[in-house]
């Protein structure tokens, strides 16, 4: 029998797998920041202004573009983590494999179109939609944990 936490248990390899790819795309909102940061020539430091391009560069902390950027990344920091925190646990209930992937692949998606949503913009309620089915998904993870924990009370 394979190890509860091991890549060899099919529902960790699935959450694995999910988790990279939201960590992943939460990384590259960094790198968004950055790029906008320098195409701008928009810094929040006066030490930056050493790495400008253009003269005229400035510091600024409400630039729209590199905002909605790191609003966006924000909102990634406030779900992707408790998604790969509460994720662990639910691996350790052992879920049904289908239905733990089921959930996986659902925040991943609702994620993916939340930042879509949020740097098209796309109109509301688009962006609610994802943020709010992505908090869903994790909270019906919490709930199976929670539930499992009650039984050893």
């Amino acid at each position: 029998m394979a190890l509860v936490f091991s890549l060899e248990n099919p529902v960790v390899g699935q959450f694995v797998l999910y988790a990279s790819i939201v960590l992943v795309k939460m990384m590259i909102m960094s790198f968004l920041t950055i790029k906008l940061r320098r195409k701008n020539q928009i810094f929040l430091n006066p030490e930056d202004l050493k790495l400008a391009i253009k003269p005229d560069a400035k510091i600024a902390t409400n630039d729209p573009d590199i905002e909605r950027v790191r609003r966006c990344h924000l909102n990634d920091l406030e779900n992707i983590i408790p998604f790969v925190l509460i994720g662990s646990f639910y691996c350790l209930t052992g879920p049904d494999p289908f239905y733990a992937s089921l959930h996986f692949r659902l925040f991943a998606a609702f994620r993916l179109f939340h930042s879509v949503a949020y740097l098209m913009p796309l109109p509301q309620p688009s962006r609610g939609v994802g943020f709010l089915g992505g908090w869903f998904v994790t909270f019906s993870m919490a709930m199976v944990v929670i539930s499992s924990l009650l039984t050893f009370i």
